[in-house]
């Protein structure tokens, strides 16, 4: 593969940026569908897990081309060492994905016509002990090192972690760095030193990675595993710059970032973060389409902002979740995504991130399996000139959960007709006997347990009171079906319409012609 083919494709929204050699509140509810990071193409993943001035850093590699070719160069605060870097678990990503991710919940309305007649004992007694409904629970790189201090270039730290040869560098200029890079076989972008330069300046170093082929056929793994990091730094930030060097002009590339910290929503400090359009009702037939409304929906609201937005797409506790799009993460999951402090010593479950193999050992989890965490998950669609800054981040007091959540309320599946056919199968007289049958029963036998006024009522009297709230009871049903069917139901689904194509910017005329789309405005003719 040609450099310049590959580097069009570089998912260049990465935090830790590739320069390749030669290429609210809580809602009760039915999960019903999600919009995971899969749906974006050119989309990178991040976690970052933050407390204090600590931090770890876990990216995932999307590259696809000849693992020769792959080297990734990272701008840190720190000079990585060994034991600061490690193997991460792939899976991780895709748990806090299906966590996090925006979702459909889905509700079903009752039958309209309800033939509800309630006349009986129950009606009569002086105390009714009903109990009360129960709330729903939320439930190498080695040239000379006379070439390299020529150069400015000093070379802290280098070692082997299993697929990857690893060397931490810090730089006096940034041309000096390029000149390195390249005379150690690295062709990178053009505009290199224009791009290395803000983090020299800075006092940064730059972490640089590249496959071992040796070692990387001996995990037996086809794909490259993603890399942790844990630095302790004053700056809460994402390194986004240098990536940008690979993107391809004039296109939008993705970012999700999967911010883990003790309490308080996350966003940014330099950009303007907003939270989506969400908690709103949708026509029942975008079940199946939710994926394919939610591209839009998002494309449309982050240009609109001239891609200059963070989007708050799930802020919650990592103890629950509703509606559930996955499981929350248990503790030893959220430990491997860098969740440090769950055992109660966050400073020893620091070391244990820093220190070479097993020689520090993570402090082991209490035993109640609360999880003292919150994820906030952002996402960034921008170009590089939309984002012409890296991304500073803050914790904020902000504790309210809120998700990017959009409710189907699906039909009831009858029609009027079949709500005549149901009333008309109602016999009252027949209804009534055993219920009068029982009153009686009540007169004779616990006389105090009744109302004064239903003691001493004949069984005619007591007949005739059920049959005519029986009657009322089926006008009732077809009045409140007649409601639904005519008026309700289509004037909702119109508005759900609407509501769809103001939030996806899809035409109204596109939306009617979608399956399903018209069977209830029909049926609200008969």
């Amino acid at each position: 593969m040609q450099i310049q083919t590959y580097l069009k494709h570089l998912p260049s929204a990465m935090l830790l940026s590739a320069i390749l050699a030669s290429p609210a509140h809580a809602f009760c509810g039915f999960y019903a569908g999600k919009a995971d990071a899969s749906l974006f193409n050119r989309a990178s993943q991040v976690i970052l897990a933050r407390d204090g001035e600590r931090t770890v850093i876990s990216m995932q590699n999307d590259y696809q081309g000849p693992l020769s070719e792959f080297v990734l160069v990272v701008p840190t605060p720190q000079a990585i060492k060994q034991g600061q870097v490690r193997i991460a678990d792939k899976n991780v990503f895709k748990r806090l994905d299906e966590f996090s991710t925006p979702r459909l919940a889905e509700y079903h309305d009752e039958d309209p016509c309800r033939l509800e007649n309630y006349w009986g004992p129950q009606m009569g007694y002086n105390m009714r002990m009903m109990p009360a409904p129960m709330a729903m629970a939320g439930a190498p790189m080695m040239e000379k090192a006379e070439r390299a201090k020529q150069l400015g270039v000093t070379i802290d730290a280098k070692f082997t972690l299993e697929e990857y040869d690893i060397l931490s560098l810090s730089a006096k200029q940034s041309q000096g760095l390029e000149i390195w890079l390249r005379e150690n076989g690295y062709q990178i972008p053009k505009g290199a030193s224009s791009a290395l330069a803000p983090y020299i300046k800075q006092g940064m170093k730059f972490f640089v990675a590249k496959v071992n082929l040796k070692e990387q056929k001996k995990t037996g793994f086809s794909y490259l595993r993603p890399l942790q990091f844990a630095f302790e730094s004053p700056k809460f930030m994402l390194p986004m710059r240098l990536g940008m060097l690979n993107a391809e002009a004039g296109r939008a590339q993705d970012l999700i970032v999967y911010v883990l910290t003790r309490k308080g929503r996350v966003e940014a400090a330099n950009y303007r973060t907003k939270k989506l359009p969400a908690n709103m009702n949708l026509p029942f037939f975008i079940k199946p389409q939710f994926g394919a409304f939610y591209q839009d929906m998002f494309e449309k609201q982050a240009k609109q902002d001239g891609y200059r937005s963070v989007f708050t797409e799930y802020f919650w506790d990592m103890n629950w979740c509703d509606p559930c799009a996955a499981d929350p993460l248990s503790a030893e999951e959220l430990q491997k995504a860098g969740v440090f402090w769950l055992s109660g010593n966050a400073i020893a479950g620091f070391q244990s991130m820093q220190a070479p193999g097993a020689q520090v050992k993570m402090p082991p989890l209490p035993q109640s399996g609360q999880r003292d965490a919150m994820i906030t998950r952002l996402h960034l669609r921008y170009t590089p000139e939309s984002f012409p800054e890296d991304l500073v981040l803050t914790q904020t007091r902000d504790n309210e959960n809120w998700q990017a959540r959009y409710v189907i309320q699906q039909p009831f599946s009858g029609d009027m007709q079949q709500c005549r056919e149901k009333a008309a199968k109602v016999d009252c007289a027949a209804e009534c006997k055993p219920r009068v049958e029982e009153v009686l029963r009540v007169q004779r036998e616990e006389p105090k347990i009744l109302r004064p006024e239903w003691q001493q009522k004949s069984r005619d009297k007591l007949h005739a009171e059920c049959l005519q709230s029986c009657n009322e009871s089926k006008a009732n049903g077809l009045k409140n079906a007649l409601q639904y069917y005519r008026v309700d139901l289509p004037n909702r689904l119109e508005q759900e319409k609407k509501t769809l194509s103001d939030l996806s910017g899809w035409s109204l005329q596109k939306i009617e012609q979608m399956p399903e789309a018209q069977r209830y405005s029909a049926a609200a003719k008969k």
